[in-house]
């Protein structure tokens, strides 16, 4: 089952539809499949499955959310991404933002390391550090894009080698960093973050990005399918552009392809739409989600935009932060981001009410379970692998040997077994 989004006069609409099956060579479903055969899979992938056998659909709807916790606050980021079986809110991630920074490295990864609730599951600890024209961290000193776009490839090696460095040295897995758009207006407001003017000169310095900085933390590539071609921001409205799918593939698609290509392992979908495709924002789009997995070939993690921008774009359509939400997962999603303010009842939104009405999507099969397990198990899986020792993991058998088929020695006693 996947989902499609209609973006229609009166709204957004999310209705599950058959059809064909994924290309991906991954069985990534939660369900009574995978809790069988595990014993088959890397530690890892193992410690994910068992992880996702035991959550229930409202836990797995957390996981999905990455969000942003105002202030100096590592406590209240270390709530946030505990699990709600401990008075937590179970996020999978947290976003840092300018607000989050402190004056130095040390200070830093202080910060950051008291975030950190399960240190056998450590949470997504993003950021958005382009360099150039968005820094968030003041001790950044590495080139952005307003000064590598001229430059040989090898000074784009040099400088995410040397950001992706700096950020795991503080403490951030997830840069939300590189730019895929290209555009050679220097009137576009995208213009002086990205990495060329042509898709081939953007492909190089894209796939040199991501080899680069992916030594350290991992990549994201943005913003899908490509700002490009927009004159307007994405930040106050929903920017179109009007070329068909074919243009797209052989223009604003080479930047992407190459950072694919290069292994990146997320993709930020734009709140930005192609008509000529479907009338719906990319961020909301089933069949933008399709061409990313299918003609791209990506097996990675996608992310949204901040989610909030869609409320502010001033589309009647998207006035419904829920609404919103639903079709995001609907449409193949595996993360929501939001950039929420200190309170986010102020710009409408009760983070208990989103996750019921995401939990009532599942229940009510517009969003397929399937679909919240395999962005579940991919987010679970990432974040296992950030845990120190996660490889070598292999821990004393107990009850779940018989209840899970698993070999002794394969069961983790910190993850709760199925079965009553």
């Amino acid at each position: 089952m996947t989902a499609l989004v209609v973006l229609s006069a009166s709204g957004l609409v999310a209705t599950a539809v058959t059809s064909p099956p994924s290309q991906s060579t991954t069985d990534n479903s939660g369900g009574a499949e995978a809790e069988q055969n595990t014993s088959t899979l890397d530690p890892v992938a193992r410690w994910a499955r068992l992880r996702l056998a035991n959550m229930s659909t409202a836990d797995k709807v957390r996981s999905l959310i990455i969000g942003h916790v105002s202030g100096v606050n590592p406590e209240g980021m270390r709530v946030a991404v505990a699990p709600s079986s401990s008075g937590g809110s179970g996020w999978g991630g947290v976003i840092l933002m300018r607000d989050n920074v402190v004056a130095s490295a040390e200070e830093m990864s202080a910060v950051t390391g008291l975030a950190t609730a399960e240190p056998e599951l450590p949470p997504i600890v993003s950021i958005d550090e382009e360099g150039g024209e968005v820094v968030r961290l003041p001790f950044d000193p590495f080139a952005g894009a307003d000064d590598l776009r001229s430059q040989p490839v090898s000074a784009t090696t040099d400088a995410f080698a040397g950001r992706g460095a700096l950020l795991a040295s503080v403490g951030i897995s997830v840069n939300f960093g590189i730019v895929a758009d290209s555009t050679a207006d220097p009137g576009s407001f995208i213009y002086r973050r990205t990495l060329g003017d042509g898709p081939t000169d953007s492909a190089e310095r894209v796939g040199a990005a991501v080899t680069a900085e992916q030594t350290s933390v991992a990549s994201t590539l943005k913003h899908f399918p490509g700002h490009g071609r927009t004159a307007g921001d994405s930040h106050v409205g929903i920017p179109e552009a009007n070329v068909s799918l074919e243009q797209w593939r052989a223009t604003d698609a080479v930047p992407f392809a190459a950072g694919v290509d290069a292994g990146v392992t997320f993709v930020m979908f734009g709140h930005l739409a192609f008509p000529a495709v479907d009338a719906a924002p990319a961020s909301l789009s089933a069949t933008w989600h399709d061409v990313l997995r299918r003609d791209l070939g990506f097996d990675g993690i996608s992310v949204t935009d901040d989610m909030l921008m869609l409320q502010a774009s001033g589309d009647p359509r998207l006035a419904d932060p829920y609404a919103n939400a639903v079709a995001a997962l609907a449409a193949g999603n595996d993360a929501l981001l939001y950039v929420f303010p200190a309170d986010p009842a102020t710009v409408g939104i009760d983070v208990t009410t989103l996750v019921a009405t995401l939990v009532a999507a599942v229940d009510s099969g517009v969003i397929p379970q399937a679909r919240v397990d395999e962005s579940a198990l991919k987010l679970l899986t990432f974040r296992r692998s950030l845990a120190p020792g996660a490889e070598k993991w292999h821990a004393p058998c107990d009850l779940g040997c018989v209840v899970l088929n698993e070999p002794r020695g394969t069961v983790p006693a910190t993850i709760a077994l199925a079965g009553p």
